[in-house]
């Protein structure tokens, strides 16, 4: 059985939040994907130099932001004065986890320096039973996770994706491969090479793992996925695929 995090019913979220004005990570991008009705969001994280999760994409505060270095090497009080596209703080992790008590979120661990604080701002908001934890590297995963007090919802790193991708084309092995992880959240293509197909989702489902695909930013394309039995969407445009999910009656 997988994590509640799945709760079961098809899963949007917004990636990064919901901004069109380039303010992604901000609390101004979650409130937006929250005022739409999203249950879920995507961020990412990592830790300041004295131990704090920021939600954060990049490791550096260069490009969304207007001020400058690594997240990894300045303190709490310099991320927290920049701003991102220029008018937005930099959120805290624990901000946005306690922010909205009911919102699910899926943490992207992109780097060393976010284990520990990502942890420990899980831990003091009591978020477990709504977080799901993912990153590129399963060991920073396992390390976050090894932190915990009680189990949150964990899904595929690169290399178990890509074992994945690779059995399931041949229908088996699934199962073993995803026995430690609760779900997928992977691409769907990977330059310009379709890469999920319906066999490799129908896998997924035989071993009770559902599949959710990022990022997905055209209706068309969202369509497809749907139609392919996909569990979830991550998309930058929360509002298209609002639109998508009400009219296939699949929004809740």
């Amino acid at each position: 059985m997988t994590h509640g995090y799945f709760d079961g019913g098809f899963a949007a979220l917004a990636h990064r939040g919901f901004s069109r004005d380039g303010l992604e990570n901000s609390m101004e991008a979650f409130e937006a994907a929250v005022r739409l009705g999203f249950r879920y969001v995507e961020t990412d994280a990592h830790g300041t130099s004295d131990g704090v999760a920021v939600a954060l994409h990049d490791a550096s505060l260069d490009r969304t932001t207007d001020a400058a270095g690594e997240v990894a090497t300045l303190p709490w009080s310099r991320v927290r004065r920049a701003r991102i596209g220029g008018v937005a703080p930099v959120p805290s992790l624990e901000d946005l986890l306690g922010t909205w008590p009911d919102l699910r979120v899926n943490i992207d661990v992109k780097g060393e320096s976010g284990i520990v604080p990502i942890a420990q701002a899980i831990e003091r908001t009591g978020a477990h039973d709504r977080v799901c934890l993912a990153s590129f590297s399963g060991k920073r995963r396992r390390a976050t996770v090894a932190r915990l007090s009680r189990p949150v919802a964990t899904s595929a790193g690169t290399s178990e994706a890509a074992r994945y991708f690779a059995l399931g084309n041949l229908g088996r092995g699934v199962s073993a491969v995803l026995r430690h992880v609760d779900g997928l959240q992977i691409p769907w293509t990977m330059r310009g090479v379709t890469l999920l197909t319906g066999r490799h989702v129908r896998a997924a489902h035989r071993a009770g793992r559902p599949v959710h695909v990022w990022t997905v930013n055209e209706t068309a394309e969202m369509e497809r996925l749907i139609d392919l039995g996909v569990d979830g969407l991550v998309s930058d445009r929360a509002d298209l695929l609002k639109e998508t999910l009400v009219a296939r009656g699949l929004w809740r």
